[in-house]
């Protein structure tokens, strides 16, 4: 919603809300659900990682195993392979990265290649994982993966029979099942604790208690099959094989806990055929599943804070599709209210789910991006703050539409103009008038006209050089757009064959916006070169009180004067 109050610590980043913010899904995978192989190329995935910030991507996840229903588990080496190097490049243009894993080993390594997120499917319920996060800065996204309704019951049809003799009969095999349930107690016994109890919880530094996966109970052995020794069980959220029919062939169990949940999900949706009763409602009760989800999500969340992670740092996801229904999907996206008043940040990442496909008809998953963004603006209606998508650059557009109408937002912003070829003042007296004119944006207030000398490229002539104070209610990548048809209308060349830091009729530079951070090879945010650029700072002055204290607080390093470029030599009048 506008004018969220929640922001997000991710490392040296600080998202705010007051606008949702766009996660771009790069799988460099070769089996991802809907898009698998296409940026399996490391060189691929980074071109494309970064079309998605120049498109309007804030954050991109970065992930290198599949988890879609029936995957195949990858281990931590071969994943590390596949997403260091496209993190390590994102991370050096300036991108928020996040780094999608359930591998402790594989998020250490990311975040030391520059990722400020470590977004955990299994909900950090690895107590290594949860060790590690604590130590650091990056932010982490909760998510939930797990049946959130048990399984359903099949009853036998009863015949009543009101009789004496059956009474009598009833009677007595109760009294024979209770006694051969109290001859069996002693041998049910495996090392002082009763099969079935629950198994121990992990617990953090500080006694926390871990909370085992939010996967579903695990089906029971049969009883002719020995006990598995303890040396050989595998993890303790694993779920043990489903039982498959002797006429069906089926595919082993994979031990890996969350292979194993998305595989019965799998064949849950495959397998379900309507039944003759009818049903009242035509979605499950929420009251259950919610209970559920929420509070999987909140002692996770709180779990974490007790072993030392600010709350700041927590965003939460109910990890739509994960071992659930289309029903109960819908029934998770409805309740999105309910989980943004937990107080975190709230990602819905429901992009080309199975569900999404159920409710908009659409078969192939590369085909339901509309039907992505209606459930998208739901759940941003309703208090979500980051969108996790697929189609960035779509998803953008159709929120900068609806964001113009529906959430009046005009925010604050500092554009540099500089001229050395022509008529300097007169060429940035024009380019105010005419940024002036760009739609939802107003002149504020201007800087005094100064005379610097070259920077960078220092055989030209003289700039003049001014800052102007905007506001503006478009979205930064557009409001750059608006600016560089400015600078072309007015002369600037912009070809490669025209020196990057050469002579020009007008040069337009979007320093910083309020609120926005952003990376990329189209536009960073703040302006990389803002702390080093005299021409830039001393204008400023003008504007604001200690430019330089105020870039600082927004995590700019600024230099000394006598360390800068461009210095000021002196004023060339008032706009």
């Amino acid at each position: 919603m506008a004018n969220d109050s929640k922001t997000w610590r991710c490392g040296k980043y600080e998202l705010s809300f007051d606008r949702p913010r766009i996660m771009g899904v790069l799988n460099v995978t070769p089996d991802s659900f809907s898009d698998g192989g296409e940026h399996f190329d490391p060189d691929a995935a980074i071109e494309y990682g970064l079309a998605m910030l120049d498109a309007g991507a804030d954050i991109i996840d970065v992930g290198g195993e599949s988890t879609r229903p029936g995957f195949t588990p990858v281990n931590p080496d071969e994943e590390a392979r596949r997403v260091l190097p496209v993190v390590r490049a994102l991370a050096k243009e300036g991108a928020i990265v996040s780094i999608d894993t359930r591998h402790v080993a594989v998020a250490k390594a990311a975040v030391r290649c520059g990722a400020s997120i470590v977004n955990d499917v299994t909900g950090f319920t690895d107590p290594k994982m949860v060790e590690f996060v604590k130590t650091s800065t990056c932010g982490v996204i909760v998510m939930h993966a797990g049946e959130v309704a048990a399984p359903a019951r099949t009853h036998a049809t009863v015949q009543l029979d009101t009789s004496a003799a059956a009474f009598v009969a009833e009677k007595a095999r109760e009294a024979a099942a209770e006694a051969a349930r109290e001859a069996e107690k002693p041998a049910r016994r495996r090392r002082g604790k009763l099969l079935g109890d629950p198994k121990p919880e992990a617990k953090l530094p500080g006694g926390v208690v871990q909370p085992s996966l939010p996967f579903g109970e695990s089906e029971p052995a049969p009883e002719s099959e020995p006990e598995t020794p303890a040396a050989e069980q595998t993890a303790p959220a694993a779920a043990a094989p489903e039982t498959v029919p002797a006429a069906t062939e089926a595919a082993p169990e994979p031990s890996d806990h969350l292979a194993a949940m998305m595989r019965r999900s799998a064949r849950r949706e495959e397998a379900y055929v309507p039944t003759s009763q009818l049903r009242r409602f035509t979605l499950p009760d929420s009251a259950p599943i919610m209970r559920r989800v929420m509070g999987f999500l909140s002692d996770q969340a709180r779990a974490l804070i007790h072993a030392g992670v600010s709350r700041d740092r927590i965003c939460i996801d109910p990890g739509p599709g994960f071992g659930k229904s289309a029903n109960e999907d819908i029934v998770i996206e409805r309740e999105t209210a309910k989980m943004a008043s937990l107080g975190y940040p709230l990602m819905c990442a429901v992009s080309r789910k199975r569900f999404v496909g159920a409710v908009s008809g659409v078969t192939e998953a590369a085909e339901r991006d509309a039907a992505t963004f209606g459930v998208c603006l739901g759940a941003i209606q309703a208090g979500a703050n980051i969108v996790r998508v697929h189609d960035a650059a779509g998803f953008a557009q159709f929120l900068n539409g609806y964001w113009a109408v529906a959430k009046p937002q005009p925010r604050r912003a500092f554009v540099a103009v500089g001229s050395n070829l022509g008529h300097r003042c007169d060429n940035i007296r024009a380019a105010r008038d005419m940024i002036a004119e760009i739609p939802l944006t107003c002149v504020s207030n201007s800087s005094k006209i100064y005379e610097s000398e070259p920077a960078y490229e220092t055989r030209q002539d003289a700039f003049a050089n001014a800052v102007i104070e905007i506001k503006t209610e478009l979205a930064p990548l557009v409001l750059l757009d608006e600016l560089m048809k400015i600078e072309a209308e007015l002369g600037r060349d912009r070809s490669k064959k025209a020196k990057a830091n050469g002579p020009r009729t007008i040069d337009l530079d979007l320093l910083w916006m309020d609120g926005e951070t952003h990376g990329g090879k189209k536009l960073r945010l703040p302006h990389p070169l803002i702390g080093e650029r005299d021409f830039v700072l001393v204008p400023l002055e003008d504007l604001m009180h200690d430019p330089a204290r105020f870039f600082r607080y927004n995590g700019v390093e600024v230099k000394e004067p006598e360390d800068r470029v461009g210095h000021i030599v002196g004023e060339l009048g008032r706009m």
